[in-house]
């Protein structure tokens, strides 16, 4: 009874040390970025490889303790400590280009190995689960109707605006701003019968956009409710 307690014990104060870690990353990578700290990039470039050398150890340990090494390896939390630290590696050697140091942020997935997060994470994908045939459908005609509204104001606003709306690829981008509510400004209609189309859209695009968050909503309130039945 003791062992189990003090590993449990160990095991919590591991997950609390390595979530330090993370997150002491998370502050050293949005430092690196300010310009008048920038006699100070040695520094921070020396404390991110001890950074990486610390979760590859952590890695290389957990490995060679797992009971089932290739079991562990190929495992959801396996997956989780190899992506953490593969991108740092590669950008050790000839692949340090844009895409590889932006992949450092994969290290913030080791948050999801405390148990919090992981529980929460199994909700949420049950209650995904359980809506999978509602979303397909919605996602359909949700497709459908980006289609038809670039179909739409490429028709009203090709004429006006030509270089804008120049095919109806090119409105796609304009029909996904506009249905997600985002509107960057850098295309808008000018025309009556395009401002009047672009109104029918923006109505449609706010109910669409609570379509999904309702139905997961729903699913993770009926997964809590019976998790509640079961303690009781």
């Amino acid at each position: 009874m003791k062992k189990k307690m003090n590993r449990s014990f160990e095991k919590g104060a591991l997950a609390i040390i390595t979530q330090a870690f993370v997150l002491s990353f998370i502050v050293l990578y949005t430092l690196d970025t300010v310009p008048s700290l920038s006699e100070y990039r040695r520094l921070f470039f020396t404390l991110d490889k001890a950074f990486l050398a610390l979760f590859t150890a952590e890695y290389i340990l957990r490995v060679w303790s797992a009971p089932d090494r290739r079991k562990y390896v190929l495992s959801f939390y396996g997956a989780v400590d190899l992506v953490s630290i593969l991108p740092s590696l590669c950008s050790l050697g000839f692949l340090n280009f844009q895409a590889i140091r932006l992949a450092r942020l994969m290290r913030l997935f080791k948050i999801f190995k405390s148990k919090t997060f992981s529980s929460a994470l199994q909700k949420l994908q049950l209650a995904f689960i359980q809506v999978r045939s509602e979303l397909f459908v919605f996602m359909f005609i949700v497709f459908i109707l980006l289609y038809f509204s670039a179909v739409g104001i490429y028709h009203f606003e090709h004429e006006a605006q030509p270089d804008k709306f120049s095919s109806i690829p090119q409105s796609l981008w304009w029909a996904l701003t506009t249905f997600t509510t985002v509107g960057y400004g850098d295309m808008y209609p000018i025309t009556a019968g395009g401002r009047i189309f672009t109104s029918c859209v923006l109505l449609i695009g706010l109910a669409i956009v609570a379509i999904p968050t309702g139905l997961i909503a729903s699913s993770l309130s009926t997964i809590s409710a019976k998790e509640r039945e079961n303690i009781k």
